[in-house]
């Protein structure tokens, strides 16, 4: 049987090193999912530091827009109640923008447009929010 203090002293090198290691992101699913499971903060410590490593390689003008948007990602994850349903909200959000207003399909479509030598149509501004009127009601504090 091995000792627990030699598994301790195991798992501390081998966090160290996967954070040393410059293609953390290179890992295969299996050792990932592996990894998961024997130690869900080792795995979660890993996970970040490949996002982080990840949008630090991006080009310097895209650095922002990638902090942004794995900030929404990791706010739908925290709102999800389960995994499986952090999975469909994020799907729901991924095809929001490929299918929705100011989306992939139009982009492409456009691009089309432009490769048949018709100019582009006039495009509205996107704004993903739905318009709508309400009354704001002025509630008094407890403490007043």
């Amino acid at each position: 049987m091995v000792e627990p203090v030699f598994i301790g002293r195991l798992k501390q090198n081998f966090r160290a090193n996967a954070m040393k290691n410059a293609k953390i992101a290179e890992k295969d699913f299996d050792e990932w999912a592996e990894l998961a499971k024997r130690d869900p903060s080792s795995f979660e410590q890993m996970r970040l530091a490949a996002i982080d490593q990840f949008i630090e390689n991006a080009p310097a003008d895209s650095r922002e827009r990638l902090r942004r948007l794995q900030w929404r990602i990791d706010q739908e994850r925290r709102l999800a109640h389960t995994p499986l349903n952090a999975c469909i909200r994020l799907s729901r959000m991924m095809w929001n923008n490929v299918l929705g207003k100011g989306g992939l399909r139009e982009r492409f479509e456009e691009l089309g447009d432009l490769l048949q030598g018709q100019p582009p149509a006039p495009s509205a501004p996107v704004d993903n929010r739905e318009q709508s009127t309400a009354r704001v009601l002025a509630f008094a504090r407890a403490n007043d």
